[in-house]
């Protein structure tokens, strides 16, 4: 690839797309968005970007319907200017969760994604912290999977005491929690959620947290519901402090109340979704442009 990278940018992340612009010594390349009357997006290329390699930079998040189609124009017009490949850097992979047919009738919304992005003209993806690994199979392209853990646990080591435990606020999350303790060199606990009717569940602390500092880990935060029930059960089980790691906050409805209310000391985020509410005093956001930016170095090395 070339030596200078030609970084464009979506409208859905800005901020990092100029941090990782920065990190590498560039400017993001010039993009006109816009919309038609009738709400169409627009998008017009201003750069040669003839016989280039380009990268362009779009979290799917918080708007993903709108942040998606205007990541498949931008890829589409790049194309159709003749850039020579086309590599995709989505922090946050919208549709993740969406990953297998649970019943019949249900699509399988991230294969279908996946299938767009390929059809636009994708040529390699960068993504980071994956809902499923099982994703990256998805995908006739080379995918590059940056993992954030290391990020996070670097931050939580300065805070958190030497008696330590992680926590897994559910089964589906065991698998980042046994990495984080990894990295932690701590225990490793379980809570258990059964469903007793369809409006009570019942949680089950698994492990000893008596008298330690918790760190629960996941990597994505919705409406914080889980997170703060797992709090609430740590600190019943005689928790010290508590803290939360978290790759991907989406933070919506009334989350950051509930996390402000909820036993937690902290909630370590990163940026791979843009942080712009007024954060409360227990978010603490890590930034993952340094990340990407080694990615997109070693690329143009190749």
């Amino acid at each position: 690839m070339r030596s200078s990278p030609l970084i464009f940018c979506g409208s859905s992340h800005p901020a990092l797309g100029k941090e990782v612009a920065s990190l590498l010594g560039t400017t993001l390349g010039k993009l006109s968005i816009s919309r038609f009357p009738d709400g169409e997006t627009h998008i017009e290329v201003l750069e040669d970007v003839y016989g280039k390699d380009v990268f362009v930079l779009q979290t799917i998040a918080l708007d993903p319907n709108q942040y998606l189609m205007e990541l498949l124009i931008i890829i589409d017009a790049l194309k159709r200017a003749s850039a020579k490949s086309v590599v995709v850097i989505i922090p946050y992979f919208g549709y993740c969760r969406q990953d297998r047919k649970d019943k019949p009738g249900e699509p399988i919304t991230a294969k279908l994604v996946a299938n767009l992005l390929t059809s636009a003209g994708t040529t390699r993806l960068i993504t980071l912290d994956l809902h499923a690994r099982q994703l990256e199979g998805f995908f006739e392209i080379p995918v590059d999977h940056i993992l954030c853990q290391p990020v996070l646990m670097e931050a939580v080591n300065n805070k958190i005491s030497r008696d330590r435990v992680v926590v897994a606020p559910d089964l589906g999350s065991i698998k980042i929690a046994k990495k984080m303790a990894t990295l932690l060199h701590a225990d490793l606990a379980l809570i258990e959620k059964n469903r007793i009717n369809p409006h009570d569940v019942k949680m089950t602390l698994i492990g000893d947290v008596r008298g330690k500092d918790v760190l629960i880990g996941d990597d994505m935060c919705s409406t914080a519901g889980t997170l703060a029930a797992a709090a609430s059960k740590c600190k019943e089980g005689g928790a010290n402090k508590i803290f939360g790691a978290i790759t991907h906050g989406l933070f919506v409805s009334d989350a950051l109340d509930r996390i402000e209310k909820s036993p937690l000391d902290q909630v370590f985020v990163t940026n791979t979704i843009p942080q712009n509410h007024t954060s409360p005093n227990k978010i603490v956001t890590l930034s993952i442009a340094s990340l990407i930016a080694n990615a997109l170095q070693q690329l143009l090395r190749t």
